[in-house]
């Protein structure tokens, strides 16, 4: 070969060592380090948003003051949008209640938000004891004030969001899912083991 073959040739590999660290120093959480546990009931998870804040919405929190998810950061967090009109919803809640149970510390937490109207809200909170998840505190966020919702990308319900607790997206869910089975919850022990890292 030549000298300028060689040459093209080292050009071609320095570009692609250039691209792979490019790709690797941006730092965004893609999901990736779980996507091996998304397995069974969990490989409905959707990565895709990996990476995404969280929003800055508001809700009303359990003593009725206006908070947003920021106060959950330094927990590993499952938001799960929820209404009664929605029967998946329904259907999902009482494995939310015991993934609560099961799992449920100072570093990690579901966090049920309702989007029902505000004339339901009272409503809402009783179906949550009623549906078995009288362990999640209630929290409410109706549609018509949706920051909270929207700024997620949420496009129906249920959608259930697990975030890391620096408030990064790690993986969301779109429709109901068994979040009590073995799948779910190595899925989520691993999400709290990683964080503590």
């Amino acid at each position: 070969m030549t000298r300028y073959a060689y040459f093209g040739l080292f050009l071609v590999a320095l570009a692609a060592i250039v691209y792979v660290l490019m790709s690797a120093a941006t730092g965004k959480p893609d999901g990736n380090s779980y996507q091996g546990f998304a397995k069974g009931e969990m490989a409905k998870l959707d990565f895709g948003s990996a990476g995404q804040p969280i929003p800055a919405g508001t809700f009303t929190d359990t003593d009725t003051t206006q908070q947003t998810l920021e106060i959950f950061k330094g927990k590993t967090i499952l938001v799960n949008y929820w209404a009664t009109w929605c029967p998946p919803c329904e259907k999902e809640m009482p494995a939310l209640g015991a993934l609560q149970t099961a799992r449920a510390s100072d570093k990690f937490e579901v966090v049920a938000l309702s989007v029902d109207s505000p004339e339901d809200a009272e409503y809402a909170k009783r179906r949550l004891t009623e549906l078995g998840a009288a362990n999640i505190a209630f929290r409410h966020a109706p549609m018509d004030n949706g920051d909270v919702i929207y700024g997620a990308g949420v496009r129906g319900f249920p959608t259930t969001i697990l975030y890391g607790p620096d408030g990064i997206e790690i993986a969301r869910l779109a429709g109901d899912a068994d979040w009590a089975s073995a799948d779910a919850v190595q899925f989520i022990d691993a999400a709290i083991k990683n964080a503590a890292r």
